[in-house]
C-alpha cells in the first residue's frame, strides 16, 4: 500500500469514496507506465537528466546557479556557472 503522505502535506484520502480511490490508484499505475514507456522510447532525455544529476552531484553547478534557471530548457541551451575548481 502506497503512503498516504508525499513531502510535507499530508493526503486525505478519506474524502474520496472506494470507487473513486480505485480510479485514482488505477490512474496513477496507467501514468507511471506510460511515463516509463516514453522513457524507454525517448533515451535521449534520460541522458539529459543523467548529465545534469552528474554535473550536480559532482558539485560542478552551484545552489545559486540552480535558482536562476527560469525554465526547464535553459539547463541545456545556455552555460551554468561552475565552481572553480
Amino acid at each position: 500500500m502506497m503512503s498516504a503522505q508525499r513531502g510535507s502535506t499530508k493526503l486525505d484520502v478519506g474524502v474520496l469514496s472506494a470507487e473513486q480511490r480505485e480510479k485514482l490508484r488505477q490512474f496513477k499505475i496507467a501514468t507511471r507506465i506510460d511515463n516509463e514507456e516514453y522513457l524507454k522510447s525517448h533515451p535521449e532525455v534520460q541522458l539529459l537528466i543523467g548529465d545534469f544529476l552528474r554535473c550536480f552531484l559532482k558539485g560542478l553547478m552551484t545552489s545559486v546557479s540552480l535558482l536562476q534557471i527560469t525554465s526547464p530548457t535553459q539547463t541545456f541551451v545556455q552555460p551554468m556557472t561552475l565552481k572553480e575548481k
